[in-house]
């Protein structure tokens, strides 16, 4: 899939695509015409590579926003074989944000979580841009308790820049829901594979995030804040955002080196919103290795080193001599 909607670093990419376009369109090309084609083919993969090889931290973040970039829907059409979907929370409505049902993936059966933002306008406001309210992190749950009871694992996508903010979604418990999922997720008695897809923002992104495998995509982000807020809280404005994405060190090589994530996908060259299916086909070969090797360990084994994974990030080692000199000030 090639976007017509080119980001800033991207346009020598589109260039040269533009050109390989117009020498394939002539109906009779010549010797000269075929190598030519040749040549710009080897330009435009060298290019790519150089680009995507060295993406700085906000330039990947317009690559985890790029509207063409596969969300929820498309990977449910691409990677699964049947899905059933879920609705509601029992309680109050059923939040389009998050996505649920249960999934087939090749021979094994699962319960199948998912954000989903939305391409176009109508899309977009019908899934409320992928940011769920209470409801929606209580249908997650619900459905995660299901798949617990009948011995399904659960696959959580993240793509989200955070759990809604509004009044309503505050007075329903957004936070105290957000911090029960925390708390039911590391033990619920199932395997739990997260990805994040997209974007992971925040407790947006945490509220489903809580696994035994938790991926990201190679160019997805997964922070604490967004580089705007972030910008907007340090120097009072998002026209920082850039620097504030450097500072918050959330790409996928970070987050492995920090243990927050155990796998980084890899993505087509150029990203996958120039290849859906090929990164659908990655995706899916992960999902199916992560599954196999958890769905074969004991249950207690399983909720212990989950509980030990999520207990060992944000240990620290304290200095005795910084310590004392706090103490005596």
């Amino acid at each position: 899939m090639t976007s017509m909607r080119p980001l800033p670093f991207e346009r020598k990419i589109y260039d040269l695509e533009t050109q390989l376009e117009q020498l394939g369109a002539e109906p009779n090309p010549s010797p000269v015409t075929k190598d030519a084609i040749r040549t710009i083919r080897r330009q435009l993969n060298g290019l790519k590579r150089e680009i995507y090889d060295n993406l700085d931290p906000w330039q990947i973040v317009q690559v985890a926003r790029h509207e063409d970039r596969p969300q929820t829907l498309d990977y449910l059409e691409l990677l699964f074989d049947e899905f059933i979907e879920l609705h509601g929370d029992k309680a109050y409505s059923d939040d389009r944000a998050i996505l649920t049902g249960f999934a087939k993936l090749d021979d094994q059966k699962l319960m199948f979580i998912g954000q989903q933002k939305g391409r176009n306008l109508e899309e977009r406001e019908a899934h409320n841009y992928g940011m769920a309210h209470p409801e929606g992190y209580r249908k997650a749950l619900a459905k995660m308790q299901i798949a617990a009871k009948f011995g399904l694992p659960v696959v959580c996508f993240i793509d989200t820049a955070g759990a809604y903010p509004g009044i309503g979604a505050e007075e329903r418990g957004q936070a105290y829901q957000i911090a029960l999922n925390l708390r039911e997720m590391a033990r619920t008695p199932t395997p739990i594979v997260c990805v994040i897809i997209g974007e992971g923002g925040s407790g947006g992104a945490l509220g489903i995030g809580v696994g035994d495998h938790v991926a990201i995509l190679q160019f997805a982000y997964y922070s604490v804040i967004s580089p705007e807020g972030c910008a907007g809280i340090l120097w009072k404005h998002q026209k920082y955002a850039e620097r504030a994405a450097q500072a918050l060190r959330f790409t996928a090589k970070d987050l492995l080196e920090f243990g927050i994530v155990d796998e980084i996908i890899g993505e087509p060259l150029g990203g996958a919103h120039r290849d859906h299916r090929q990164m659908a086909t990655a995706l899916k070969a992960s999902l199916n290795v992560a599954i196999r090797e958890l769905s074969a360990l004991p249950q207690d084994q399983l909720l212990d080193r989950r509980y030990e994974k999520f207990r060992r990030i944000g240990v620290f080692e304290e200095n005795p001599e910084a310590a004392a000199a706090v103490e005596s000030a």
